[in-house]
């Protein structure tokens, strides 16, 4: 099966990233028909270098207009492609097969509807940070339906925009991202999955994206996280993520003891309870109604 690709790249302030990463795009072994940079009023020359290329283009919108599921979606409609792709200002190609095997599950298999490929840390990333990207993007492929739920929990609807695909037919009949301040790639999924259509994780599909986020910063995302579970909980009606959470601080607390890095797992001790802490407070918040 052959397909036209779209690429679409969300962006605020990212003068600093965003020609590296087009110039990376555009040497890819399979290069999109069109890339499209969704700039939400940038304060710096995210603009300029964007519109420099001519296989990019530009479209402007408010700061104060911008939702990621809603801006995704119209972006999506805007482009041409059988398959979309979805990429952060942050996140950067390890290899110039990105973009080919991304779209490879979506190509293969009439079934797949999403594909998201792997983040690896960043070289600035902290050892904690470094350990929990492996353990929530591991080296393995897979290709989850609906059937994964029961023993999976909410790893079966997991998906990131950081760096994914679209099968523009599937997107379209499941009715899109809708408005959503966060997450719009895990209620994709959801939605994916219940429909009878298939998602993909492209393993060899990589990016570098990583973030050393302060504990106030863990706190807040998290909390965000939280009121976002507990409003979608019938749609993403499965075992609870808290225990998916537990394996991840047991195998990143196991390795750093075994390294003798005291000062990482107390640091990351602390980033699980402001993550504990914050998902708790949003469910709360949530089911009182309050932001």
């Amino acid at each position: 099966m052959s397909a036209s690709i779209s690429l679409v790249i969300p962006t605020l302030n990212a003068g600093r990233e965003i020609g590296a990463l087009i110039e990376a795009l555009l040497g890819q072994s399979l290069v999109p028909e069109e890339i499209i940079v969704v700039d939400s009023s940038s304060d710096d020359s995210t603009v300029e270098i964007a519109s420099s290329y001519s296989q990019v283009r530009v479209e402007l919108i408010d700061r104060k207009e911008f939702d990621h599921g809603l801006t995704r979606d119209r972006a999506l409609k805007n482009s041409a492609g059988d398959i979309v792709c979805f990429m952060t200002q942050d996140a950067f190609p390890v290899s110039e097969r990105l973009v080919e095997r991304l779209v490879a599950p979506i190509l293969a298999d009439p079934s797949v509807a999403i594909s998201s490929g792997r983040q690896l840390p960043k070289a600035d990333a902290r050892r904690f940070e470094q350990l929990v990207r492996g353990f929530n993007y591991p080296p393995k492929s897979n290709v989850r339906d609906v059937s994964d739920v029961t023993n999976l929990g909410v790893k079966a609807y997991f998906a990131s925009d950081v760096c994914a695909a679209y099968r523009r037919r599937a997107y379209l009949e499941l009715g899109g991202f809708g408005r959503t301040d966060m997450s719009e790639d895990m209620l994709m999924a959801a939605k994916t999955l219940n429909a009878g259509w298939k998602v993909a994780y492209a393993a060899d599909a990589e990016v570098y994206h990583s973030h050393n986020l302060t504990l106030r910063q863990q706190y807040e995302r998290n909390r965000a996280i939280g009121r976002f579970l507990e409003r979608n909980a019938e749609l993403l009606s499965c075992p609870s993520e808290v225990g998916e959470g537990g394996r991840l601080a047991r195998c990143v607390a196991s390795t750093l003891l075994k390294e003798g890095d005291l000062s990482e797992l107390l640091a990351f001790g602390a980033d699980c309870a402001a993550r504990l802490l914050g998902n708790r407070i949003g469910r709360m918040q949530a089911r009182k109604g309050s932001k």
